[in-house]
């Protein structure tokens, strides 16, 4: 079973923080070089992956935006010369509304950036994974996906759809070498977790009393999800929804 991605390619959307971020770093660590995309500049990370030992490109993208993503697949295949793996994870919380408050340009943006945005990722990153007979890619969702949310109904929308998404491009492209699954994280310390709290103690407390663990889940613990899905030790693995929670979607 293959234990490293030396001479592989990963891409991470949303890599510059969070998540993204940790995936982004535990895909160098694996050997693979690593393109970042990002809708703002941020040079560090790839000052960090290349203090692994690895290579990395950053991509300025707006997900929602096809000319941007279509650009981020052809620099990352000029750097590289290939796409292995696609890590899927650029989202937006929206804002806090009610359905009947919820605005329709809260609700275009939300949905745009991260349904249609997965669905723009994948649209360009198969073709150039097919051209290698070879690949996964792993969507972010939420367990906003499994699960509904009272206030958030177009982030909630957006990632129930994601999972229906990822299942149908799943069977698409099962018998193609293509591997598709999608995480749900739980609630997870970033900084989309710190401006639905405003790093309040109260809010925080009701967050973290969501968790039967009782702590916010680590980015790290989900790129850990992440880098298992795309290795060969997951290669009988497609469609999955994998919950990575401290257990009250299980409840």
């Amino acid at each position: 079973m293959e234990t490293t991605f030396k001479n592989k390619v990963a891409l991470v959307t949303g890599g510059a923080s969070g998540i993204g971020k940790a995936a982004a770093l535990a895909f160098a660590k694996k050997g693979a070089k690593v393109a970042i995309a990002d809708w703002k500049e941020n040079d560090e990370m790839v000052d960090l992956i290349k203090e692994l030992g690895s290579e990395a490109i950053f991509i300025k993208c707006d997900v929602s935006k096809t000319e941007d993503v279509k650009a981020m697949v052809v620099q990352t295949i000029a750097a590289f010369g290939r796409l292995d793996y696609a890590f899927n994870n650029a989202g937006i919380e929206g804002n806090t509304a009610t359905t009947q408050e919820c605005t329709e340009e809260n609700w275009d943006k939300t949905i745009s950036v991260n349904l249609k945005g997965i669905w723009l990722c994948m649209k360009y990153e198969i073709p150039e994974m097919l051209k290698e007979g070879k690949g996964a890619i792993v969507n972010c969702a939420s367990v906003a996906g499994l699960i509904g949310f009272a206030g958030l109904p177009a982030y909630v929308a957006s990632k129930h759809g994601i999972v229906g998404l990822t299942k149908t491009t799943a069977l698409e492209c099962a018998k193609q070498g293509i591997r598709v699954n999608v995480v749900c994280p739980g609630v997870i310390q970033t900084p989309m977790i710190d401006r639905l709290t405003g790093k309040t103690k109260e809010a925080i407390e009701q967050f973290t009393g969501l968790e039967p663990i009782g702590r916010f889940g680590l980015p790290e613990e989900i790129a850990s999800a992440v880098i298992w899905l795309c290795s060969d030790e997951a290669s009988f693995v497609t469609g999955h929804v994998m919950a990575v929670d401290g257990g009250f979607v299980a409840q």
